[in-house]
Formats: C-alpha cells, sequence, structure tokens
C-alpha cells in the first residue's frame, strides 16, 4: 500500500508564508501527477496547483504569483510554498498524488488559517 502524509500547515499573519509537504511513502512503484486542493469550512474542494512528473506546473488563477508547487521525486515528496497569503486562503490544504499501480491517493489535509 501507499499513503501521503501532509505537514507545514499552521496559524500565520496576512503577508506571510508557509511551506506545505507531501510526502508519499510504502511500496511506490512510481508518481504521476501531484495535485494540491483546498477545502474552505462550508465551501467545496478546489484545485490549487498541479504538477507533473516532469513538473510541469498549473495554478488556479487565485493564486498565480504567489504559490509555487515543486517536487523531488528523489525523496517523493511535493512542497506547496505559499507566498503573499490572504485570510482568503484559509482552508485545509490536501495533497492528491497519482501513483502508478495504485491509481490517485489523498492525504488527510492540514489547517492552513491566515489571520488579517
Amino acid at each position: 500500500q501507499v499513503q501521503l502524509v501532509e505537514s507545514g500547515g499552521g496559524l500565520v499573519q496576512a503577508g506571510g508564508s508557509l511551506r506545505l509537504s507531501c510526502i508519499a511513502s510504502g511500496k511506490i512503484v512510481s508518481i504521476n501527477n501531484v495535485h494540491w486542493y483546498r477545502q474552505a469550512p462550508g465551501k467545496q474542494r478546489d484545485l490549487v496547483a498541479s504538477i507533473t512528473r516532469g513538473s510541469s506546473t498549473n495554478y488556479a488563477d487565485s493564486v498565480k504569483g504567489r504559490f509555487t508547487i515543486s517536487r523531488d521525486n528523489a525523496k517523493n515528496t511535493v512542497y506547496l510554498q505559499m507566498n503573499s497569503l490572504k485570510p482568503e486562503d484559509t482552508a485545509v490544504y490536501y495533497c492528491r498524488a497519482d501513483f502508478v499501480g495504485y491509481g490517485p491517493k489523498w492525504g488527510q489535509g492540514t489547517q492552513v488559517t491566515v489571520s488579517s
């Protein structure tokens, strides 16, 4: 089996930064696309950023220029660097990875709270 664990969330003031990590473990063959989603209370889960195995990236318009997704394939880890945070970025952030042989898996989420 494989699993994902997110970390790096917390409480930060508006304008601050956080770096989230998503670490995959288990009997990993390979990981294709990896995505970060977020879900605010009472709202749907939205796609924030995606990265392919070759490190091509895509971002939601709301985070372009502020967030950067990256990956270290040797460490089975994907990062989300979040700068210039806004109160509207407050949400639980989830990682989803497309594992070869297992399909898509989700992590448990990490809370990000941005105070004004």
